[in-house]
């Protein structure tokens, strides 16, 4: 992730009356170092923006995104401002240099990256009629939540909320009339023979996404799987007809969910075991929510999961510490760009 960093500058400063020489300000808060153009999570990070800038210019020009054509452009607006804030607070809490300050533009951009993809997904996946005030809520939920929603994952403190995912979850749960997105929302305009081929685009995009970059195929596996086994149960168990359980999968909103939403590289495991363990456990609470009516189902099952796996990360370390195999306390949370 870091192939340049800067070396720190060597001034000192002088304490009055001490004689005694003490870093500068620049010593005591470095820049992060610097993301490499080659690092595989920021290529994942850019291609990821640049699918979901695409795909809202081709939504509001070809598709027949219903939304107003500004609210992209204030979700972003909200989204940069509410980062950027909170990432002050955090550095001068922390005592350290905001992530974005050090790398000039190019630090800016990419601590921006992840904002860019959540403004994004909030503004697309939400519908609430004319008012755009719940997508802003949306998306500084989404952002603000990752500094106070954190577990000591590897000796350090780092977030474990899908940060679109919950921020669509509290939104849903708090405005009981706003809803996700229409089925017709992201094919109104095309004709039906045309149809087909934009969930094959996002499908083919995503996998060559998911398996060059972010390696997340083995939890598109376990949720696609997941989701088979789980449409089975409540067929021959619950009788529920076996085709509506599964039309879902047949939709562009569950392709756009399963490989750009639940494949986050920044909240779900990196082993293959691990990533095939998550994406199972989302289809299972996927299909114990639907046996208890709960709508909006797929955002609510992410939600559950990565409380769950949150809450176990906190519990792993109490017993380390109990045992005096833990640090006394996580590290601190370190600023990260991508």
């Amino acid at each position: 992730m870091t192939d340049v960093q800067r070396k720190p500058s060597t001034a000192q400063l002088t304490v009055p009356g001490t004689g005694l020489n003490t870093p500068s300000p620049r010593d005591q808060y470095p820049a992060v170092p610097r993301v490499g153009a080659r690092d595989p999570r920021y290529l994942a990070l850019r291609n990821f923006a640049i699918s979901m800038s695409i795909f809202n210019i081709l939504g509001y020009t070809v598709l027949g995104f219903e939304q107003p054509w500004t609210w992209p452009l204030f979700a972003l607006l909200v989204g940069y401002t509410a980062e950027i804030a909170i990432e002050i607070v955090a550095a001068k809490a922390h005592k350290r240099r905001p992530a974005f300050l050090g790398n000039g533009a190019w630090g800016m951009y990419t601590f921006l990256l992840p904002t860019h993809i959540t403004a994004l997904a909030a503004n697309m996946l939400l519908y609430a009629n004319d008012k755009f005030w719940p997508i802003a809520f949306a998306v500084v939920v989404a952002i603000g939540q990752k500094t106070l929603l954190q577990a000591p994952i590897k000796g350090r403190l780092r977030h474990f909320m899908n940060p679109s995912n919950f921020g669509i979850t509290v939104t849903l749960l708090a405005f009981s009339w706003v809803n996700v997105a229409p089925p017709y929302h992201f094919t109104e305009r095309v004709p039906d023979v045309f149809s087909l081929l934009i969930p094959t685009i996002i499908v083919t995009a995503g996998t060559v996404l998911n398996a060059m970059l972010t390696k997340k195929v083995a939890l598109i596996v376990g949720w696609l799987g997941s989701f088979v086994i789980q449409a089975l149960l409540r067929h021959f168990i619950w009788d529920v007809a076996l085709w509506g359980a599964l039309v879902p999968m047949t939709g562009v909103a569950f392709v756009l969910f399963t490989n750009y939403m639940i494949t986050d590289p920044g909240t779900t495991p990196s082993s293959a075991k691990n990533q095939f363990m998550f994406g199972s456990s989302v289809g299972m609470v996927y299909g114990v929510l639907m046996l208890a009516n709960v709508v909006y189902t797929m955002f609510f099952a992410v939600t559950i999961v990565c409380l769950i796996r949150g809450a176990m990360w906190w519990v792993k370390w109490a017993r380390e510490r109990s045992r005096g195999t833990a640090q006394a306390e996580p590290a601190a949370r370190q600023p990260v760009t991508t």
